[in-house]
């Protein structure tokens, strides 16, 4: 949390230094000192409003990539409504896993594009935790085998993100950030300890 919040402290710093700099070009610029004066005073305003504005954003799930392993600690499925012109999303809560299969990063939410199979094995994983047993995944390449323990076999990482081919292309809002409809869920493995020293 305290990432998220210095992440926040610094994207309004930013604002308020570029708001700085315009201000100061805009002194040599041949208007009247009114209109000089109110655009200081609307600037300093939006300083505040940037601040909590952008408060509001954290815990929002991010439409970008989801980690090559992660474990999946909860789901939501959001199904379309064509009468809302509402796409439909996949909302999932993950970890990060490292080579070890151990939890190696904060928890996270991640949205992805709303695709029928997705919503079914999504569904299906969330029933599985529910039941008691956790489950992994990892991002998978379009056309990369499924149903493939996490961190066997190779993953193609060449492969454009993007993933199901029913996406819109290079122009794609999903594409661009590098979501995949094709994660692949799996019961969780345990994780690999190191060998104990036998006396």
């Amino acid at each position: 949390m305290m990432a998220l919040e210095t992440s926040v402290l610094g994207l309004t710093l930013a604002y308020v230094l570029l708001s700085v700099l315009l201000l100061v070009a805009m002194i040599w610029l041949p208007i009247r000192r009114l209109f000089k004066i109110a655009a200081i005073l609307a600037a300093s305003v939006f300083y505040v409003v940037v601040f909590f504005a952008t408060q509001g954003l954290l815990g929002w799930s991010a439409p970008v990539a989801v980690p090559d392993r992660f474990q999946v600690l909860w789901t939501r499925v959001i199904e379309p409504n064509p009468s809302r012109r509402e796409p439909g999303a996949v909302h999932l809560w993950l970890e990060e896993l490292d080579d070890s299969n151990l939890p190696s990063g904060v928890p996270r939410a991640y949205l992805l594009p709303y695709s029928t199979e997705l919503a079914r094995r999504v569904s299906a994983a969330q029933a599985e935790i529910e039941q008691g047993h956790p489950q992994g995944g990892r991002a998978q390449a379009f056309g990369s085998p499924s149903h493939q323990p996490i961190g066997t076999g190779p993953v193609d990482t060449t492969a454009p993100p993007g993933g199901d081919p029913s996406g819109g292309g290079l122009l794609d809002p999903a594409f661009l950030g590098g979501q995949s409809k094709s994660v692949d869920l799996v019961p969780l493995p345990k994780p690999v300890l190191p060998p104990k020293d036998i006396p």
